[in-house]
């Protein structure tokens, strides 16, 4: 079976996506799984060479299609979109925001074209994609806009552990709001729907639940007795095999027990915590619900050890590899 191409965007050329991209590829241990195209600057990959200490040879292409495979070098669909005359390692930057959705614009387009199986996403800087006029907070917006997807899945996946998220980057008093009935079970559904897609087809997903002890039967809050069991008891009765509402502070390690298949937190802190928790290099996040793969790091630019060459590659073999063990549910068709 040949290899899945997973295409690579470069991130926010000030952040650390540089240089975990190419000690990720210089490690080799993503080389008997997938054939990577980086799609970034070469100045700026060169510089970040330098700085890690890495040494690997540029093969210029136009798409994955003609990517080599073979270790110590670097396929790379080549963007020029950095003034190295202006260029700094960890600062905000409308250039660096610029760049980094070009990166994800031609990434996106070669995935939705067939020639690419999957795309492993690398950070970006919130303030940079707003300095550049970016009307989008974050990849999964960006994803979402570019594939014309109105609702992305989150899914973060990391030692056997799956957690998906029924609201994302909003405040703590908007999210309160947004914990409806209707709004858990249209998740729950579609993230059933996900998990299958990826071959997951057995086991329980379990709703965390959102006050102390999950209210208490109103005692803490009344969001469960409303709202999270309402929903849960209308989708088993639908056939779905959900439970819950389950302590948020049990849930979690009761589904990498093996207990549940996976996770629906209710918030962005909430799983987040609990998966980058276990183990923060290995939490990958998944974009589920649209007609590409997405995997990425779940970390950020970290401006303030770029350029210095110390930044680890765990987390961007890993997002590597889980796209590589996904791609096939995706089913590319090449032209």
């Amino acid at each position: 079976m040949k290899k899945p191409l997973i295409v690579v965007p470069m991130g926010d050329p000030a952040g650390i996506g540089p240089e975990i991209v190419v000690k990720a590829l210089a490690s080799g241990k993503t080389w008997d799984k997938a054939v990577c195209t980086v799609v970034g600057d070469k100045n700026v990959l060169s510089l970040a060479m330098k700085v890690t200490g890495v040494n690997l040879e540029f093969n210029i292409i136009d798409n994955p299609l003609s990517a080599e495979d073979r270790p110590g070098i670097v396929n790379l669909i080549n963007i020029e979109a950095v003034d190295m005359n202006n260029f700094e390692w960890g600062r905000v930057s409308s250039m660096g925001g610029k760049a980094a959705f070009e990166f994800i614009k031609k990434s996106v387009a070669l995935a939705m074209a067939g020639e690419a199986d999957a795309v492993s996403t690398t950070p970006i800087n919130k303030e940079s994609l707003r300095a550049a006029g970016i009307p989008y907070i974050g990849h999964t917006e960006i994803f979402a806009a570019l594939t014309g997807t109105e609702d992305p899945l989150t899914m973060f996946e990391t030692r056997g552990m799956r957690v998906f998220f029924l609201t994302r980057h909003v405040s703590l008093r908007n999210m309160l709001d947004m914990i409806k009935k209707e709004r858990i079970i249209d998740y729950v559904i579609r993230c059933t729907g996900a998990l299958r897609r990826l071959g997951v087809d057995r086991g329980t997903m379990a709703v965390a639940g959102l006050n102390p002890h999950s209210g208490e039967h109103g005692l803490f809050g009344d969001e469960e007795v409303k709202e999270i069991v309402p929903a849960v008891e209308t989708l088993k009765a639908a056939g779905y095999d959900v439970a819950g509402p389950i302590g948020a502070d049990s849930v979690f390690h009761q589904c990498v027990l093996g207990k549940y298949n996976s996770v629906l937190s209710l918030y962005h802190d909430q799983g987040h915590i609990a998966a980058k928790t276990l183990d923060f290099d290995r939490t990958i996040s998944v974009t589920n619900g649209m007609p590409i793969l997405r995997t990425s790091v779940d970390h950020g630019t970290a401006f303030d050890i770029a350029g210095t060459g110390t930044a680890g590659e765990v987390s961007m073999v890993e997002a590597i590899l889980l796209a590589a063990k996904y791609s096939p549910a995706f089913k590319v068709k090449r032209h």
